[in-house]
């Protein structure tokens, strides 16, 4: 399985909805709170190419995106694929 990474803050319900389908598909994922840290906002901001909002998900070297884009690579069946590997 690819590794994924997850900024999050807390207080965040797009965050909550994005890890609950991580979990849903049993996926181990790296958070990372940057709520209180600016050293790792700027850090997500740099990885995601500008990406302010929470949280921002990487699968392996790809940027996601959000919750919303989470979802819908989930419902177009590009989700599994690139948790796998194989879509790399």
């Amino acid at each position: 399985m690819t590794n994924v990474t997850i900024y999050t803050r807390q207080l965040c319900g797009f965050c909550v909805a994005a890890k609950r389908l991580l979990d849903q598909k049993g996926v181990s994922y790296e958070e990372i709170d940057a709520t209180f840290d600016n050293d790792r906002r700027t850090e997500m901001m740099e990885r995601s190419n500008g990406g302010r909002t929470f949280p921002q998900i990487f699968i392996g070297d790809v940027h996601v995106g959000g919750c919303d884009e989470l979802y819908a690579l989930d419902r177009k069946g590009g989700l599994d694929p690139l948790l796998s590997g194989a879509a790399q």
